[in-house]
């Protein structure tokens, strides 16, 4: 083992030689043993190591893997001296595997070391991104769980950093071929962070790049299969595909079949479904999806059949008023369960997809069912003025801190509500109904309208206080408003106001199957 002196002497013949380093060969050597020695001898092999590397490719092999090893050091300061100058064995055919090892060297937990390798990884993707991605990639589809999942997650942060010259489309392409590969096989985070990564690429930022992003989740979310509710597995996966597609869906990228679906596979099941996070209102969770989606939706086959499903379901969340007595007292003990957060939800699809097919209800239903259906539209909105008188009193005259406390954020946002299922039911009480009023789902942001445009609907949040105030508090403060008593106001318990669930983690197996776990030692 060379001591401190015969390497700085060895330094210097290398040094000296300039031009002719390469026939130092014996010298070279002499610093690669250095690594066995202690730990001023390895401080300073993991200087020299690379700096003459590039000069000796006949021994790259003995020096990469000479390198690899004081990256195990046990010393701290000498693996974070020998992570740091990795990347300057980036060369050539040696830059899959230097980045490759980088990847596997994610796994640490030691702060300081976790962001030299990051530094190291970021270095080498500006040499050669096409290179560097291989080695991420490799470890992804192989390596192990740790380093997997820390892989993924370099990619969701760091990618958007890079600058456009370094990020070409070739780049962008391998990475979506990359990813399809993993798509096969992940977990509900993993999906979410994939998703992430795909969606900020700019070749995917067309049109067809987001017709194709769909088609991504929607063979994800397996909308061939028959729906299963009491799998909280399946109700998994279709919420969190679902989740991901939404944002994607515009006038030109349809939502067709995940309406499609829902109709058809889900609503029926509504009330059976198994929810697969403690807490979370499923049911309302898949309406708030199928309302948001409805917008887009494209033309659908069984539009008839899957609206008359859509008008069902709404029918059971519309109460018949309760029958009087001859006094002129409700006969029954209490009022109906007025939902209203359910009722917007399914009142804006039937809405939405109603106005595909205008005459539903005057001619695809019979008189009598019409009928009824009115008698429900008009108790339904007689419950709905009372409650949106008592709530623009509860907030009338409240401004800045008064309206930011959770009560009065969870009013607000019932106003919107309230007021949204105003709307909705004053034009399909029109003769025909009308389908042409807009309004804002009640947890979206309220669109800005342009000066000197016409609004379409009423103002949704007249009477309520400014729009900055109706964000409702995070679901680990979810509340429920329940407003003062009187004929109808047994209930406004529904407008479970929440933020979006969070992703399970993986149950035992790559998400929603398996996958076997692969014990790997280092593999570099």
């Amino acid at each position: 083992m060379p001591t401190v002196e015969e390497l700085y002497r060895n330094y210097g013949i290398l040094a000296d030689a300039t031009e002719q380093v390469g026939q130092h060969k014996d010298a070279y050597q002499v610093i690669l043993d250095g690594v066995k020695g202690g730990t001023k001898e390895k401080r300073l092999a993991a200087q020299f190591i690379p700096k003459f590397f590039k000069h000796f490719p006949e021994l790259a092999d003995s020096a990469i893997n000479a390198q690899l090893d004081l990256c195990e050091d046990e010393d701290v300061s000498i693996r974070r001296q020998a992570i740091k100058e990795l990347p300057q064995f980036a060369t050539g055919e040696n830059l899959p595997r230097v980045a490759d090892i980088l990847t596997q060297l994610l796994q640490t937990d030691d702060s300081a070391e976790f962001n030299l390798v990051n530094n190291a990884l970021l270095s080498i993707f500006k040499m050669d991104a096409k290179g560097t991605l291989g080695g991420l990639f490799s470890q992804i589809l192989q390596g192990e769980d740790i380093v997997r999942e820390r892989a993924i997650k370099f990619l969701s942060t760091k990618l958007k950093t890079l600058p456009d010259e370094v990020l070409t489309k070739e780049v962008e392409e391998l990475i979506l071929t990359e990813s399809k590969k993993v798509l096969e096989d992940v977990t509900g985070e993993e999906f979410v962070l994939f998703m992430k990564i795909l969606s900020g690429l700019k070749s995917l930022q067309t049109v067809s790049g987001r017709q194709q992003l769909v088609e991504l989740v929607a063979e994800q979310a397996d909308l061939e299969q028959t729906f299963n509710p009491s799998d909280p597995d399946c109700v998994d996966r279709l919420l969190q595909c679902t989740r991901q597609a939404v944002p994607l869906f515009s006038k030109n990228v349809h939502s067709t079949r995940f309406v499609t679906y829902f109709c058809e596979q889900v609503l029926p099941n509504l009330s059976s479904l198994t929810t697969p996070v403690e807490g979370l209102d499923i049911q309302l969770e898949v309406l708030k999806l199928l309302a948001e989606m409805s917008s887009f939706c494209g033309d659908m086959e069984k539009l008839e059949t899957n609206l008359r499903k859509l008008f069902d379901k709404l029918l059971e969340y519309m109460p018949l008023p309760p029958e009087e007595a001859e006094n002129g007292e409700n006969a029954g003990n209490e009022e109906p369960k007025l939902q209203f957060s359910y009722v917007e939800c399914l009142l804006y699809s039937f809405h939405q997809l109603g106005r595909k097919l205008p005459d539903f209800l005057t001619a695809k239903l019979n008189a009598e069912k019409l009928k009824d259906f009115k008698i429900r539209l008009q108790y339904f909105a007689r419950g709905l003025q009372v409650y949106i008188r008592q709530l623009r009193l509860a907030l009338q005259g409240k401004t800045g801190e008064a309206l930011k406390t959770d009560e009065n954020k969870i009013k607000v946002v019932a106003l919107k509500i309230t007021n949204n299922i105003n709307v909705l039911i004053k034009d399909l009480f029109h003769i025909p109904p009308s389908y042409k009023s807009t309004v804002t789902l009640s947890w979206k942001p309220v669109q800005k309208v342009e000066l000197g445009q016409k609004r379409a609907t009423e103002d949704t949040t007249s009477g309520s206080p400014p729009k900055k105030s109706s964000a409702g508090p995070k679901r680990d403060a979810r509340q429920i408003y329940n407003p003062p008593s009187g004929k109808y106001s047994s209930n406004l318990s529904n407008f479970n106001y929440e933020q979006r669930g969070a992703f399970r983690g993986s149950r035992g197996g790559r998400g929603w199957g398996a996958r076997g776990n692969r014990s790997r030692g280092r593999v570099y």
